[in-house]
């Protein structure tokens, strides 16, 4: 099978399968994990992907926790937000420096799922539980580059490698 039917396959049961767990047994944002799962996939899938998805994806939430809590720490409001996002956006820019976190992109993904899981569930930042809006981000982080290796995995299982036609042999020789 050639490898993006294999990868459409793998994907759209992993894919009917993410939903489902998340919308029964743990109960965390879908689309933060097909967020990071889409963010395995851009830096390059494997291993090394999946090292680079997740420790950039945790950066993004370590960044914007950190932003919202002192949006709460200053009383909230437009212009505290402003600068203090300003302030969180430059220290992802910073964070790049470093090479496992090379791609902003991908600390930028887990910032805006940090700050999208506050708007989704209602909890703020301060939330001392397992509701925790960092806490679920980050579990959903981690479990979207969970399913991105997996469908990898199962889609190269699938995969057959064409072998290359056998070239005929010159004129007058065999």
């Amino acid at each position: 099978m050639r490898q993006l039917d294999a990868l459409s396959i793998s994907i759209g049961v992993l894919g009917g399968v993410a939903t489902l767990m998340t919308a029964t047994v743990l109960t965390i944002p879908v689309w933060v994990v097909f967020i990071a799962w889409a963010s395995f996939f851009i830096l390059g899938a494997g291993t090394d992907g999946m090292v680079r998805s997740v420790a950039s994806n945790l950066t993004g939430i370590v960044i914007a926790s950190l932003t919202l809590l002192v949006i709460h720490a200053l009383g909230g409001g437009t212009a505290v937000a402003a600068v203090a996002v300003g302030v969180g956006s430059a220290a992802m820019v910073q964070a790049s420096k470093v090479g496992l976190l090379s791609k902003i992109p991908a600390i930028v993904w887990g910032f805006a799922s940090t700050v999208g899981t506050v708007a989704a569930t209602g909890h703020g930042i301060t939330t001392t539980s397992i509701n925790n809006p960092a806490l679920v981000a980050a579990l959903s982080m981690v479990l979207g580059a969970v399913f991105g290796i997996a469908s990898q995995y199962w889609g190269a299982a699938m995969t057959t490698t064409q072998r290359p036609a056998a070239e005929p042999a010159p004129e007058g020789q065999s």
